[in-house]
């Protein structure tokens, strides 16, 4: 996996490249200028020296990455689990290539690891017998944690303010862990919204921060299927995203007892699971008569 470079590009930083454009607008010259594109790269995921997956991500934070995706595939469960997490050398793109060493009494089935091929939003499951399937490893959430609705509905702000290199390319998907006091604990920013989600749970997973079982995921696309069934990996009972929720997303956070929010945008939001958790503000009084 050697590393590709647009034509005509220069390098920046490790999450962004710049690159000369022809900037067109209608009864303007045309103009050259430089513009700052996210960075796009693969990266392969090495347990033991076994290839077990490739996804298209943005680098930073791999180990992060590489730990938030076995937790999510039920491979490890706990911090002392892993070792290390290094490069491979013996790869021939060791920037782009890490290797997972795991406890000796960490057993793994390779047999079940199906996923050596590129990975992306869709997971490729669908039905009940994918939840109950994803329920054998990760059981339903049993929380009674709320949030208020003034405090959900300021977090998109929070979570746009701390975003660096989305404000330098336009072409970033986040994710941010907040607690129920609307604090941001960690956010990180992928091409991949679905490594945007596994890198705040790698942090989680790595600091001895999981589980977050009184906190609030927040990504600023939509909520697919493979994002709340992370989300319950990593003990989260509430899910809010700006954008849609897909139908099996919906359907596997009411199985899964996890409130789920879409279209978080302003002051309004829906709920379509475990809306209990969600603490309305008073309704305005009415002028006296």
């Amino acid at each position: 996996m050697k590393k590709i470079k647009p034509s005509g590009a220069t390098e920046t930083t490790p999450e962004t490249v710049s690159i000369e454009i022809v900037h067109f607008e209608v009864g303007a010259v045309p103009q050259q200028r430089t513009d700052t594109l996210v960075r796009e790269e693969p990266l392969e995921i090495r347990v033991r020296g076994q290839s077990i997956a490739v996804t298209m991500r943005t680098p930073g934070y791999d180990r992060e990455l590489a730990a938030g995706f076995l937790l999510s595939e039920g491979i490890i469960h706990h911090r002392d689990e892993i070792v290390e997490i290094a490069p491979c050398l013996e790869s021939d793109s060791p920037e782009n290539t890490l290797n997972v060493f795991l406890a000796p009494f960490v057993e793994i089935d390779f047999a079940r690891l199906t996923r050596h091929v590129f990975a992306s939003s869709s997971c490729g499951l669908c039905g009940k017998a994918s939840i109950e399937s994803v329920h054998q490893h990760f059981p339903p959430i049993e929380s009674n944690v709320a949030i208020t609705a003034e405090i959900l509905v300021a977090l998109p702000n929070r979570m746009r303010t701390a975003q660096q290199t989305f404000s330098q390319t336009g072409g970033l998907h986040a994710a941010a862990i907040f607690d129920l006091q609307g604090n941001l604990l960690v956010l990180r920013e992928d091409a991949g919204r679905h490594n945007a989600v596994d890198k705040v749970f790698g942090w989680g997973f790595l600091e001895n921060k999981l589980p977050f079982d009184s906190h609030v995921l927040l990504v600023s696309g939509r909520a697919s299927f493979e994002i709340v069934q992370k989300a319950l990996a990593a003990r989260i009972p509430i899910i809010a995203a700006v954008s849609a929720p897909s139908s099996l997303a919906v359907e596997f956070a009411r199985e899964s007892r996890q409130t789920l929010i879409g279209f978080l945008r302003g002051d309004t939001f829906n709920v379509y699971s475990c809306a209990e958790r969600i603490r309305a503000s008073r309704a305005r009084s009415s002028q006296p008569r």
